[in-house]
């Protein structure tokens, strides 16, 4: 059994896609054991309870100083004896003990094809602003491991998704979502479940 922490800021449209494919039995052997969120408003957390899963909450402005935080938080993971963390719209930085701990077992969903329009600063609708402002015709998602820098982790799996004449920012993250983030997230934590990732030289290998 591969047992994941998702950890998410907001809506939690990625962790629905995992949830879906979980009760669909597409994930055979994976189960969300918690899902945690920097925000307590976030729908996430509903999400998660009215599918029985843990919910919880953790924000850094809670604590005196960030390495309190960081130590709650890896307290908070570890607590699960997770297998696996996956980052599905998770605003927050990682701390470096967390990655640390959990070292090629973390993984994220990034809105774009990295390394284009990736790293600090690159978040939310702005990487789709981003891609607007700058008039490419393609663009997608990604899905990587998370180290100590931003979006700078080995590359699991990408998928493009066309531009159309008269986007704006949200009808695109609206299709990069359906078309590329709810596809190949599943994929990963399916791949990764069945054993067929390995990392070499920081790349990803596929095993078939």
């Amino acid at each position: 059994m591969l047992k994941l922490a998702v950890m998410v800021s907001g809506g939690g449209t990625n962790l629905q896609a995992l949830i879906d494919r979980i009760e669909q039995n597409k994930l055979p052997g994976v189960s969300i054991e918690v899902v945690i969120s920097n925000n307590k408003s976030a729908f996430a957390l509903e999400r998660a309870k009215k599918h029985g899963i843990a919910a919880m909450s953790l924000s850094r402005k809670d604590f005196d100083n960030f390495n309190l935080f960081s130590e709650s938080l890896l307290h908070l993971i570890d607590s699960y004896q997770v297998d696996l963390i996956v980052l599905a719209g998770c605003l927050m930085i990682i701390p470096n003990n967390v990655v640390g701990s959990y070292r090629n077992r973390i993984i994220n969903i990034h809105p774009a094809l990295i390394p284009s329009f990736c790293g600090d600063g690159f978040y939310g609708l702005k990487v789709h602003e981003a891609v607007l402002a700058r008039g490419v015709k393609v663009t997608g998602a990604t899905v990587h491991f998370v180290d100590e820098g931003t979006d700078t982790g080995p590359i699991i799996l990408q998928k493009a998704v066309m531009v159309e004449e008269g986007d704006t920012a949200e009808l695109l993250q609206r299709r990069v979502m359906e078309q590329a983030e709810w596809e190949i997230l599943p994929e990963a934590v399916r791949l990764i479940a069945e054993g067929k990732i390995e990392i070499v030289d920081n790349h990803v290998k596929i095993v078939k």
